[in-house]
């Protein structure tokens, strides 16, 4: 039991930089604001719900996808570490708030153009992807399966179990950050949550920089 507490600790720490739910929270808000209570929350349970349907899709069957086109894991860090550094990169030095990114701006025209905020679906796009679980979170995910399908010393029945209830509890952070939104934005403000995003950017950095590192490794040191 205390193996499967840790690993998912492992496995929360990993993903919570990269998930960052408080950039979500400030894209809901910037987009929530003509919706009903009963319509916010609604969208706020299926945001969850496509977060865990999308990271559990990336973990179980990233790998076919790597198998199909030919994938190495070596590449597959090294490319999964440029996508982390970058997203690291924008988050330490951002160029713009996430609530004025391209998804969003869409999105807003969208509603503006409809007759009712409560017609259009912000669930998807931009709340579950790319706001939470975006190329980032994917690539994370895709590595982190094929490291532990290439040999790692964890009980079996742990690799089977500690995915599933860290992406169950990755979408309930979600889930209770976004229910919490507006106290959240009370307490914290915009320049509050900017400095936390910025910590977080520095550390996906070094977490790219890291998956980089290792996959030059395994090209330079294959293991037979």
């Amino acid at each position: 039991m205390l193996e499967l507490i840790q690993t998912i600790g492992i496995g929360l720490v990993l993903i919570l930089p990269l998930a960052n739910p408080l950039t979500t929270v400030a894209v809901f808000l910037a987009m929530s604001g003509n919706m009903s209570q009963g319509e916010r929350n609604r969208q706020i349970f299926q945001a969850s719900l496509y977060v865990f349907i999308i990271m559990t899709v990336a973990y179980y069957a990233g790998q076919v996808v790597m198998n199909t086109f030919g994938i190495s894991i070596p590449g597959l860090r090294i490319a999964g570490g440029l996508i982390v550094a970058f997203i690291g990169f924008r988050m330490l030095f951002p160029q713009q708030y996430p609530e004025h990114s391209l998804e969003v701006k869409s999105k807003k025209e969208e509603i503006n153009e409809s007759f009712s905020a409560n017609e259009v679906n912000i669930a998807f796009v931009p709340l579950a992807m790319p706001s939470t679980a975006g190329p980032g979170t994917i690539a994370l995910l895709i590595s982190t399966a094929s490291q532990i399908k290439s040999g790692v010393d964890i009980t079996p029945w742990v690799i089977t179990v500690a995915p599933i209830i860290t992406f169950i509890l990755i979408s309930l952070i979600v889930w209770l950050s976004l229910k919490s939104s507006g106290l959240i934005m009370r307490l914290l403000g915009k320049s509050g949550i900017e400095a936390i995003s910025r910590l977080m950017g520095f550390l996906l950095v070094c977490m790219g920089v890291q998956f980089i590192i290792n996959g030059m490794l395994e090209i330079a040191h294959p293991i037979h």
